[in-house]
């Protein structure tokens, strides 16, 4: 069976090689492009029909009058806008977490310019967490043993910490939905779709439904985690919403991406497989969606280590989550045009040995809030 897998990982290598010129050749052609928007009927839906996309939460709509002096009052409570991140800081030699740190330990930057942390904590918000799964390619990275781990892995959330779970190949399932009640989250884990060799890894559709469907957390932005538990880290994009578009939704969705990889020697194969095709597709142009790239941009990470071995890392990255420091900071760049603003941290070193050396991660930005229509009062006719 594990030979005749390779074998099948093999093929598909040839024939991705060979087709790449043509993919890329279909993914600049304006005709494609313009219906690429559109689902395929060919795409293969799980046995259920995949769940719509949630509507987001209703906005209050646009007055036809000028506002009101409580409408006024609101509007300059919006033109404020607080910036919340999360960062987690490790030793560089060991990957310790460190601890200890303070609101004066860390140093901001937005856009080149210093801003003052207005608000820190550590570990005193809930998590919004959604578990996105894997059901597509030659591999199932779905065990029972990353079943198992990834059950006891719930436990060591806290109650007040809402899950919901999603699953993929060439669609996208909302299995179970945001709750704080673990045992409907374990029923879903049984409930979810089965694997499908013949399907594909559409990163670009999982990652932009998990970013829309991310706007119904009840938790801030920092404190929202997308973890996708696959055995890949790159693909193609299917048709739909590109892998850059899927990138900035998720960067609009304030979540940090994480990836979970349950290693075995088929998996590498697949892995490395794709990792070729793809820099191949690059110097074609071809798009990509890339966990590693959200992970890194998004302060995230990707672990990875063998099934029966992932209740460990399951629980390490729980624990980074947990250890991470809340940062609040209100931008000295008052203008709400929706563009994206990038963020360098710096966090004070012990002593200037490098095996005390600190590294902190976070998301390198965030896309600004943009500005609500004003309202003028029409001037007077005379009659």
């Amino acid at each position: 069976m594990k030979r005749n897998r390779i074998g099948i990982l093999l093929i598909h290598f040839l024939i991705a090689a060979v087709g790449l010129v043509g993919v890329a050749a279909q993914q600049h052609d304006p005709a494609n492009q313009e219906n690429s928007s559109k689902p395929k009927p060919a795409d293969l839906p799980f046995d259920r029909p995949p769940a719509a996309r949630p509507a987001p939460r209703p906005e209050r709509p646009a007055p036809d009058s000028p506002p009101t002096g409580s409408d006024k009052t609101e509007a300059v409570k919006l033109a404020v806008d607080l910036v919340q991140l999360d960062a987690q800081v490790l030793h560089q030699k060991t990957g310790r977490i460190a601890g200890n740190m303070t609101k004066d330990s860390f140093t901001l930057y937005e856009d080149g310019v210093k801003q003052t942390i207005t608000h820190f904590s550590q570990d005193t918000l809930p998590l919004s967490v959604i578990l996105l799964i894997d059901r597509g390619g030659c591999l199932d990275p779905f065990s029972d043993s990353v079943h198992n781990a990834t059950m006891a892995a719930l436990s060591r959330l806290r109650p007040q910490d809402e899950v919901a779970l999603m699953a993929f190949h060439d669609t996208v399932n909302l299995v179970a939905g945001f709750t704080r009640d673990r045992r409907r989250i374990e029923e879903a884990l049984h409930r979810i779709p089965p694997h499908d060799e013949q399907a594909s890894h559409c990163f670009n559709r999982a990652f932009d439904e998990a970013a829309h469907y991310m706007k119904h957390a009840a938790n801030p932005d920092g404190r929202r985690v997308i973890i996708m538990l696959t055995g890949i880290t790159v693909n193609f994009d299917c048709s739909g919403p590109t892998g850059e578009e899927a990138r900035q939704a998720i960067l609009e969705s304030g979540a940090v991406v994480c990836g979970i990889i349950p290693k075995t020697a088929e998996q590498r194969l697949e892995s490395g497989i794709m990792r070729t095709v793809t820099g191949i597709g690059g110097v074609f142009k071809a798009k990509t969606s890339s966990l590693s790239r959200l992970a890194e941009e998004t302060g995230g990470e990707v672990l990875s280590d063998k099934p029966e071995l992932l209740n460990h890392v399951f629980n390490d990255l729980i624990d980074h989550l947990r250890t991470r420091y809340v940062l609040g900071f209100v931008s000295t760049n008052a203008k709400r045009d929706g563009t994206f603003r990038k963020i360098k941290l710096d966090v004070a070193q012990p002593s200037a040995k490098p095996e005390d050396r600190l590294v902190v991660r976070t998301r390198r930005g965030y896309v600004s809030a943009k500005a609500r229509p004003v309202f003028t009062a029409n001037p007077r006719t005379k009659s």
